[in-house]
């Protein structure tokens, strides 16, 4: 990978997207945050670009002239409701934004990320299913197709690509109202997974260390899966 490392991670303004930022800084990398506010971070190697990932005009906006030797997205939303009611409004949402998002800044990353770069995608371990939530799990478990896909299509130019998929998560969306009707579980452990936790699990698979460990779902759950 260069000498300079630069990582862009999209949901820099709060929970585990915030933390991903804060620790790759920690870590000596360059970081561009796109979220539609800006993040409380302070650091002269941190920089932001106002994007709703929910609007392709604006994330493309956003990605102009950039360039990066990592890909992070984090950025998410949340959405529970049974069949019968379901907000299908939101539902293409969470899939724009989880899904289409995704392929929008890999595609236009990707083509100039050097050997060894890094893509990693935030999933769910509801992406697995549950009850209540199924528009959200559908949209998570997606990106399975498309991380193995691509790390199938970028294993020859050592570019890994991988999943991280954490259980119930200690960040503001876990508090988002539109999630009322589905509280999240406790895992077994005795308490929710740490954004740090997390952002401690990505770095490790930005790392030269992890430049064999490819198309792979790596499922933080406290327990939840025993």
């Amino acid at each position: 990978m260069e000498t300079t490392r630069h990582a862009v991670v999209t949901g820099a303004s709060s929970g585990i997207g915030e933390a991903i930022g804060r620790r790759l800084l920690a870590d000596g990398w360059q970081v561009t945050g796109l979220s539609r506010s800006a993040p409380a971070i302070a650091d002269p190697n941190f920089a932001h670009r106002a994007a709703d990932l929910a609007d392709p005009a604006s994330l493309e906006a956003a990605l102009d002239g950039l360039q990066a030797t990592a890909l992070v997205h984090a950025a998410g939303l949340m959405g529970a409701q049974p069949l019968g009611s379901l907000d299908h409004v939101r539902g293409a949402t969470m899939w724009q934004v989880h899904v289409q998002a995704a392929a929008l800044l890999a595609d236009r990353l990707v083509p100039a990320m050097p050997e060894g770069g890094r893509i990693v995608l935030l999933g769910s371990r509801t992406a697995q299913g549950a009850a209540g939530r199924s528009l959200y799990a559908a949209s998570k478990s997606a990106l399975t197709g498309l991380s193995r896909s691509w790390a199938a299509e970028l294993a020859p130019r050592g570019i890994t690509v991988n999943l991280v998929s954490p259980a119930a998560t200690d960040t503001p969306m876990l508090r988002d109202p539109a999630r009322a009707q589905s509280q999240p579980k406790l895992p077994p452990i005795g308490r929710l997974i740490r954004p740090e936790e997390v952002a401690a699990t990505v770095a490790f698979l930005l790392a030269p260390e992890a430049a064999a460990i490819t198309g792979q779902n790596i499922v933080i759950c406290g327990g939840s899966s025993l």
